[in-house]
């Protein structure tokens, strides 16, 4: 977006959407203010706004054009002199520019890498960070555009990885959290050279110097290997946690999903990695409304994660994507149906967490602090699985600083949150 020096042009951001959506912002902007600019002290007011949108439901394209309209309007107001709108909004809707005047520049996601420059921005502050290792999707889900927006897999090339990896940590950085489409197939279409795989590249960062956690996350049932267990079980920065997104339990649900592969993996998921793994943490998302969702198949999903007891547990309801197979098949529950089934299974969620956390209460835990008095335990990933508040245990206690390991007690918990006291 700048190919020249610029000097005192100030940039505001929008980022919209997940986790690897903000680190394409993040090392776009980054590259900005390398080459000049500087980030506004108000983000309404700017000589250029960034608005990086998500587009994978409904809710999110509304949310993208809500955000659009808004800085169209600040734009008009003479709020910002440039709108850039980019990400999967774009990319998706490539025509689609015309029904925003005042938008100067329409951009998609980029074809290539784009090499970060560091030390880079980091939206997450200096105890953790989202670390990107590859693009688009190699899966067919028959519900996801995903593979429609971001192209086919593309993995990021291993010394790109490892030099950010070797910059965040020696900026303060004492959480990598390894995000793409699907981690698990990193390497799979790398063929230059020896066989590179996800375990390859994590054993490499590894070796770099200091204390710091390696948190994965997505890691599809099937396609977990012995050998990524093994370095669950072996590695001196593995965060034992796993981020399995099932969707669904039902045979027929899955095979309708395009996920009939996954069908035996799903159904023993929980037990065997808890088997394989010893205190690994577990989390999943659900759909909810999938077309052939009977409520006979509703009660019986219900039945699995009652049987599975994920530690944290995400639901949404199903929404049908244009140019995808599953919008077009029958038996879809109205979506009024959908979305109290969600409710239903957050609710479910809501009491199995209410009976396992009061086991929390009295036992210690190492955590890393993430902001003034607020931690994260090992069993939190960052942005959905709550927080732990630091709370003093005596009069005066200093507040350990933000990047610090400490040994927290557990003295209750709030909604999803606990809070805890140096140990």
């Amino acid at each position: 977006m700048a190919t020249r020096k610029i000097r005192n042009r100030t940039l505001a951001l929008v980022s919209l959407g997940c986790a690897k959506n903000a680190a394409d912002l993040q090392v776009r902007a980054g590259n900005l203010l390398k080459e000049g600019f500087t980030l506004s002290t108000d983000p309404d007011r700017a000589d250029v706004v960034v608005v990086n949108t998500c587009a994978f439901i409904k809710s999110a394209r509304e949310e993208a054009e809500a955000e659009i309209k808004r800085a169209i309007q600040l734009k008009a107001n003479g709020n910002f002199k440039t709108v850039v709108v980019a990400g999967c909004y774009p990319q998706r809707y490539p025509q689609a520019k015309s029904k925003f005047p005042g938008v100067d520049v329409w951009q998609g996601v980029p074809k290539d890498w784009i090499e970060p420059k560091m030390p880079g921005l980091r939206f997450t502050g200096k105890a953790f960070a989202y670390l990107k290792i590859a693009e688009g999707c190699a899966h067919c889900c028959s519900y996801c555009a995903i593979p429609g927006i971001r192209g086919k897999y593309r993995s990021r090339p291993a010394k790109s990885i490892l030099r950010e990896a070797k910059a965040l940590l020696e900026s303060g950085c004492r959480e990598l959290d390894i995000v793409a489409q699907d981690p698990m197939l990193y390497g799979i279409d790398l063929h230059d050279g020896p066989k590179t795989t996800l375990v390859g590249l994590l054993r490499k960062i590894d070796r770099l110097p200091g204390k710091f956690w390696v948190r994965v996350l997505y890691t599809y049932p099937n396609e977990i290997t012995e050998e990524y267990l093994d370095w669950l079980n072996t590695s001196p920065h593995a965060v034992k946690y796993a981020d399995v997104p099932l969707q669904h339990t039902e045979p027929a649900i899955l095979e309708r999903m395009n996920r009939g592969p996954a069908i035996e993996a799903t159904r023993v998921a929980a037990e065997a990695l808890r088997l394989a793994v010893p205190g690994i943490t577990l989390r999943t998302t659900i759909m909810t409304g999938f077309p052939g969702e009977t409520e006979a198949r509703f009660e019986r999903l219900r039945a699995d994660l009652k049987r599975m007891q994920f530690d944290h547990l995400g639901a949404f309801a199903f929404s049908p994507e244009e140019g995808t197979k599953a919008a077009k098949l029958n038996g879809r529950p109205p979506r009024a149906v959908a979305e109290m089934r969600e409710r239903i299974v957050m609710s479910d969620a809501e009491e199995m967490w209410k009976l396992r956390s009061k086991r929390l209460v009295g036992t210690v835990h190492e955590a890393l602090v993430v902001a003034p008095g607020v931690a994260r335990l090992a069993s939190q990933a960052p942005d959905v699985d709550g927080v732990t508040y630091i709370v003093a245990s005596k009069k005066n206690e200093v507040s350990p600083e933000v990047g610090a390991f400490v040994k927290l007690r557990i003295t209750a918990v709030d909604g999803f949150d606990l809070e805890g006291e140096r140990a």
